[in-house]
């Protein structure tokens, strides 16, 4: 992205890009510049993000804006613990497959600089939630994070909008405890969501997805009429 496409102190931008086009080119942008993002810039992101639908019309969102050096070294800490793990794990079974290496190379740079992010986001519901070791059922589940991921994907497609990098992320929330101790959160907020933002380093490329009528079955599964 050039320079003259950031926002200043004092401007923001339009957001006027198609939501089509946002669609069709939104992607997971994890190497990010340390440029700083405007606070006017997130605010309004987080506005149109609280726009999507929730559970019951609750609106029982929370999001915490992380700039602070010492809360990301903490998250940043999570994060790596659990790459150390997944990552491993993920090479040796994507071993041959460049595309997927090319992935899991993306994911390890983003875990390497994870406290240069100019801004992380941490998407969380105040409410009620089944203690651990408790099982919630697969319902109440389903019906929980309903509640957050539409106003996520809102945050993505106006990041996207924006020309700014993000995508969504879970790894800094394998312990909840301690992504509540890096986080001050009140026992009754629970962290959902991680989204990293900020200015790529690189550009938005062509999404390459399979073929909707590979994916889609009427009535029954098994059924594809629309197969080309």
């Amino acid at each position: 992205m050039a320079d003259t496409d950031r926002p200043t102190n004092d401007s923001v931008p339009s957001l006027s890009m198609p939501i089509e086009e946002a669609m069709r080119t939104q992607r997971a942008i994890r190497r990010l510049k340390t440029d700083p993002v405007d606070d006017a810039l997130v605010l309004r992101l987080l506005d149109l993000a609280i726009r999507a639908p929730s559970g019951s019309n609750a609106q029982n969102w929370q999001f915490v804006v992380v700039r602070d050096a010492g809360v990301k070294r903490r998250l940043g800490r999570l994060n790596r613990m659990a790459w150390t793990l997944y990552g491993g794990l993920g090479r040796r079974l994507a071993r041959g497959d460049d595309k997927m290496l090319r992935i899991i190379d993306a994911v390890e740079w983003q875990a390497d600089h994870f406290e240069e992010i100019p801004v992380i986001v941490v998407a969380c519901l105040r409410g009620q939630r089944l203690p651990f070791p408790v099982p919630m059922p697969a319902m109440a589940q389903t019906s929980y994070y309903g509640s957050i991921y539409p106003a996520v994907q809102n945050l993505l497609l106006a990041a996207r909008s924006a020309g700014l990098g993000a995508a969504l992320i879970t790894l800094p929330l394998w312990s909840h405890f301690l992504a509540r101790r890096a986080l001050g959160l009140p026992w009754n907020v629970s962290p959902c969501a991680v989204v990293p933002m900020g200015w790529p380093r690189g550009r938005y490329g062509p999404t390459t997805r399979r073929p909707v009528g590979e994916l889609v079955h009427l009535d029954r599964f098994g059924n594809q009429p629309f197969r080309a």
